[in-house]
């Protein structure tokens, strides 16, 4: 064999090696477009995170605690009970602040008996409200010189120990003060002289204090619109002191103070009140409601 002859030879060798490569490639990629078989990569493990929500406090579930105590530093010391809503003790928020006043002859327990502290569990456990504090405070002393200064106790000395002691909301929005009978004279006097603690007032059935009441539409003329408290005004038809409900009502329209007023069934009486004590409940909590709503 020639030179010549000897480089054709490998020559073709050669070719048929590279034709038998080629034959071996993978058929699925050659299969593919260009740009898409350039594509193909080794599949990757995603692990999906779930945000789950929060376990609900077991304690949401419970009642509220409810307890005694004494403002000691005034003449003389001022007892009061105040409910603590599920899960106080366990939290670090604030909370609304509703002051309820007893009648005369009776005494700190009675809005507790009328069911203040079951609707306020009922209202928190349905999620119908927010948790909130009740103070009531009591008034026993009505009957004796020491009596024409509870107002004075309560404004100066029992709101700053409660706002000192517990975790209130200490703004004028999230603390409402209601009474019924005697201490629905002492939240029109308490609420009208100081519009500036009190978001909200309730009136049940209001036994208007002598001494205040000549002075009430020159008092209420005088609060301007932008802060006035919100105002709810309740009484039976069959009380006695409806003339003076619907002499105060009169005033308040006459001055364009925005107010709710109720006429109900019935009398001055704790069934009366019993009756209407969730209307009352669920009507501080939607002032409370509207105030955050706003914010």
């Amino acid at each position: 064999m020639s030179t010549r002859q000897a480089i054709r030879a490998i020559i073709l060798i050669l070719l048929a090696i590279e034709i038998s490569a080629c034959a071996s490639a993978s058929p699925i990629a050659a299969a593919l477009p260009a740009t898409q078989a350039a594509t193909i990569a080794t599949p990757t493990i995603s692990i999906a995170v779930t945000n789950a929500p929060p376990t609900p406090l077991t304690c949401l579930n419970e009642a509220g605690r409810v307890q005694q105590d004494v403002v000691a530093t005034t003449n003389p010391p001022q007892p009061f009970i105040i409910y603590l809503p599920p899960c106080y003790a366990s939290s670090t928020d604030r909370y609304p602040v509703l002051y309820l006043l007893h009648g005369q002859t009776y005494t700190q327990d009675q809005w507790m008996r009328l069911g203040a502290a079951t609707v306020a569990d009922k209202l928190i456990h349905n999620n119908e409200s927010m948790p909130f504090i009740i103070v009531m405070p009591d008034d026993h002393y009505w009957y004796v010189p020491a009596g024409d200064e509870f107002g004075a106790r309560v404004v100066n000395a029992l709101i700053p120990y409660v706002d000192a002691k517990y975790r209130t909301r200490a703004e004028r929005d999230y603390r409402a003060l209601g009474g019924l009978s005697r201490g629905g004279g002492w939240t029109a006097k308490l609420g009208f002289d100081h519009p500036e603690l009190f978001g909200a007032l309730g009136l049940h059935s209001p036994a208007l204090l002598k001494k205040n009441a000549p002075y009430l539409p020159d008092i209420i003329k005088n609060i301007p619109a932008k802060d006035r408290p919100r105002l709810w005004l309740d009484i039976g038809e069959e009380d006695p002191l409806l003339g003076d409900s619907l002499l105060l009502e009169e005033v308040l329209t006459q001055n364009n103070y925005i107010h709710i007023f109720h006429r109900f069934a019935k009398d001055h009486s704790e069934h009366y009140w019993s009756s209407h004590i969730e209307q009352y409940m669920r009507w501080y909590v939607s002032v409370w409601q509207e105030n955050l709503a706003s914010q």
